[in-house]
């Protein structure tokens, strides 16, 4: 109650600053303000033995630290690109801005300008001659408090956290890097496929009907039409879509939604990359995400073996394959390819104290004990290959083996993500499979596939041979800036109403 106390009475004080301050005629929050430079630029460029007290910088940004003394004191500013030492002199303001200067509190957006110096310590300072308010910051950052002999972070509690991204932005450094860095993966992965001769396109966030991934939907209602809409799950069945009408390399960077729980691993909102390749398979896109994964950590100047929690994870190619039903026996002992009944699964599943409450099939039950038993033994980065067909509505049977398909998925840390395959393009097998999700959606499988006519009736004009690719963004963001939840590299996860 004396924290919250003590922050209404700071809160009530910058107030009372506004009030002065228009009292004055003098307006707290102005219309512009235009830097012409940057705390990092200033830094990097300037010369001591060149200091010009007729060359003068502008620059915008918060105050960061102040230690005024007397007639003269001292500052920081921090913008974008980092922070700057400032000085300033009741001489050279003037009274009247001297002691605005002396009035701003820690937060305060301020404008200044002024030319640069070297103190005697060495540092590169910006001495004023102009400060003005551009927005006043009414409530008190977080800081780093000492209580009872104990010192903690004002601004620790994750909540609050994600909750006020705006000040977790502020007072984090790092935070502010993982999304920067998280800029720079997005863009290298538009390179890398525009440069693969793949074109960037957009298909429906609303959806009639939602596919292309087993996941339950948000709903929604469109008035004028009055008809049912759901939010997404994926763009797969739209991006093939495209393929069949003759743009044979397309990819879709967007977001996704899934009415689904939320942990370290999951945000019902999230970013995919999905492309497809005319004439490409699951070999071609097994290849082009070995090289677009490698070729971002590259970009990103941080190397191959990148240290993940207390793991150090060696992206080099080639990565390790392994079949579905041969990991699974590696780690768990059970070989589900010789598994006839749904009781036998559950039976040793259970064996192995793994959950079977929601799996209606046997392949349900291996997908449960591959989750639980081998996930989180794949550090190293690894291909899974081989699926089962049950479990691949969408993805093209082996020639050798119609039991299972062409499909593959990345794992590393422990994560899946991605998921690829060679494109089912057989519209009577895809309506076979359709229809068997169905039947499993009738039985209670919320996540089942729905029946697509649409998608069908386009499979009847026509897909080539065709390879598909997904790539959850976020959860590469996470590898690659060592993040341990996904929701700290996303800017607003989903959170609880307060």
């Amino acid at each position: 109650m004396d924290e919250v106390k003590e922050t209404n009475e700071l809160i009530n004080q910058r107030i009372k600053k506004i009030q002065e301050l228009k009292s004055k005629g003098k307006n707290p929050y102005p219309l512009r303000f235009f830097p012409d430079s940057s705390a990092e630029a200033l830094i990097k460029n300037f010369q001591p033995e060149q200091a010009n007290t007729s060359l003068i910088h502008s620059l915008g940004g918060r105050l960061h630290a102040k230690r005024v003394m007397g007639k003269a004191s001292f500052a920081h500013i921090k913008d974008h690109t980092g922070t700057l030492q400032l000085y300033a002199t009741r001489d050279d303001l003037g009274e009247e801005t001297y002691s605005l200067f002396k009035s701003l509190d820690l937060g305060d957006w301020i404008g200044i300008k002024g030319y640069l110096f070297q103190t005697g310590k060495g540092e590169t300072t910006l001495h004023l001659t102009h400060v003005e308010l551009l927005a006043k910051c009414i409530r008190p950052l977080p800081v780093v408090k000492e209580k009872d002999g104990v010192i903690y972070d004002a601004f620790s509690d994750v909540e609050q956290r994600y909750r006020m991204r705006y000040v977790d932005l502020v007072v984090n450094d790092n935070v502010r890097e993982t999304f920067q860095t998280r800029s720079k993966i997005v863009q290298e992965v538009r390179n890398f496929l525009s440069n693969e001769g793949f074109l960037e396109v957009e298909t429906p966030m609303m959806q009639n009907i939602p596919g292309g991934a087993a996941a339950k939907p948000f709903v929604t209602h469109h008035n004028a039409l009055d008809m049912e809409l759901f939010l997404r799950i994926a763009p797969e069945l739209y991006l093939k879509r495209l393929i069949v009408g003759g743009m044979h390399r397309v990819f879709e960077l967007n977001r996704n939604f899934r009415n689904e729980g939320i942990s370290t691993k999951h945000n019902p909102e999230f970013t995919m990359l999905e492309a497809y390749m005319a004439f490409g398979d699951m070999e071609t896109m097994l290849t082009l995400t070995e090289r677009l994964i490698v070729h971002v950590a590259e970009k990103l100047g941080k190397g191959l073996k990148l240290e993940y929690g207390k793991d150090l994870v060696d992206l080099t190619p080639p990565w390790r394959r392994a079949k579905y039903t041969e990991i699974i026996k590696e780690y768990s002992g059970i070989d589900f390819s010789q598994i006839q009944s749904l009781d036998e699964a559950k039976s040793k599943a259970h064996e192995k104290k793994v959950g079977t409450e929601n799996c209606t099939t046997v392949w349900k039950v291996a997908d449960s004990v591959f989750s639980t038993l081998v996930e989180p033994h794949l550090i190293q980065p690894i291909f899974i290959t081989d699926f089962p067909k049950e479990i691949s509505p969408l993805a093209k049977s082996k020639e050798d083996d119609p039991n299972y398909v062409e499909r593959f998925e990345p794992y590393i840390v422990g994560r899946e993500i991605g998921n690829a395959f060679t494109e089912l393009n057989d519209p009577f097998d895809q309506r076979e499979r359709f229809e068997e999700q169905v039947k499993q959606r009738e039985a209670g499988d919320e996540e089942a596939f729905m029946m697509d006519e649409d998608y069908l009736r386009a499979l009847e004009f026509g897909l080539p041979p065709t390879g598909g690719l997904g790539i959850g963004i976020d959860r590469l963001v996470m590898l690659l800036t060592n993040s341990q939840s996904i929701r700290d590299t996303i800017l607003f996860p989903l959170m609880r109403k307060e």
